[in-house]
């Protein structure tokens, strides 16, 4: 299977604009042959990058109540019109999307990290938002739930998706081995130091394909009437270099990883290797003890 990892930069907090990205990156994926195309964490609108950086936790701070609500209104709603363009690209260019988004709650006030999936056929087959926002996101977003651990089918090829630090949770990890993942897509919102360690662990923990993919921000990717730019840039330089890579099911590094730049990172997967890795340990299968472990998913969607 080809794959594609956008390591792209967002028209930061526009979502029109970083969705037309989006349709130009799955077509330039899509026309390099990809079956598969994966986008960085909340790639639309962009990755809420001062919350560690900034007193994101001042409530009567309006610089901050005004980051969030510009945050808050650049937010995706997934059965809008406007959102229905990403299908049609999927849809069009026959290609399976894995697109990282600022999800906007039904009650509008509040915002999921989610990771959106795309069947060119069949359009969204889940929206699987971030179990538990890492440190400062906690402030920007809110719990996700377990409705989008799913495993889905890209042709005869089984693939899971997960979002930046949650990837580090094993019982995530095991609910989606359980399902029988042949290739894992970690999002982040763009950093070497987040993605090289783990991308490798989990691949050899699973025995599968992790496709890490992350973006790039620089200073002057912030626009010039974001309420917090001047402190963002004053903390100095907490921007992200990408990471975008690949490591194989021993947890050899396959591509990447890519390091500041917008670039669109091919490979091509040789399923054939999943199945002889797991010759010797297969984490949901014969080196599990069911009898003695057990692991529970409550898969509805909360809210």
């Amino acid at each position: 299977m080809r794959i594609a990892a956008v390591q792209a930069t967002p028209s930061f907090l526009d979502r029109a604009a970083t969705l037309e990205i989006v349709i130009e990156k799955i077509g330039d994926a899509a026309a390099l042959g990809a079956e598969l195309v994966a986008f960085p964490e909340t790639f639309v609108p962009g990755y809420p990058l001062w919350v560690d950086i900034t007193n994101t936790s001042s409530w009567e701070d309006p610089e901050q109540q005004a980051a969030f609500a510009r945050y808050l209104d650049q937010s995706v709603e997934i059965d809008s019109p406007e959102f229905h363009r990403v299908v049609d690209a999927a849809r069009d260019n026959g290609v399976f999307v894995y697109l990282g988004v600022a999800e906007r709650s039904r009650s509008g006030g509040s915002i999921y990290c989610s990771l959106v999936a795309i069947d060119p056929r069949a359009g969204v087959v889940s929206v699987h938002r971030k179990l538990k926002p890492t440190f400062g996101e906690r402030l920007v977003w809110a719990d996700g739930d377990g409705a989008g651990l799913a495993v889905h089918k890209v042709g005869d090829v089984r693939v899971s998706g997960l979002n930046c630090w949650e990837n580090w949770m094993p019982l995530a990890r095991s609910a989606l081995y359980a399902q029988g993942a042949q290739i894992h897509i970690a999002t982040w919102p763009g950093s070497v130091s987040l993605t090289e360690d783990i991308t490798r662990f989990v691949a050899r923990e699973g025995r599968l394909f992790v496709v890490s993919v992350g973006a790039s921000y620089r200073e002057e990717h912030i626009p010039a009437d974001f309420p917090l730019r001047d402190q963002v840039i004053a903390h100095g330089a907490k921007y992200y270099n990408g990471g975008s890579m690949i490591a194989g099911p021993d947890g050899t590094v396959v591509a990447g990883p890519l390091r500041h730049t917008e670039e669109i990172l091919i490979a091509d997967l040789d399923l054939d290797e999943v199945r002889r890795h797991r010759q010797n340990f297969d984490p949901a299968g014969h080196y599990s003890r069911p009898d003695v472990l057990k692991l529970t998913v409550n898969r509805d969607r909360l809210a």
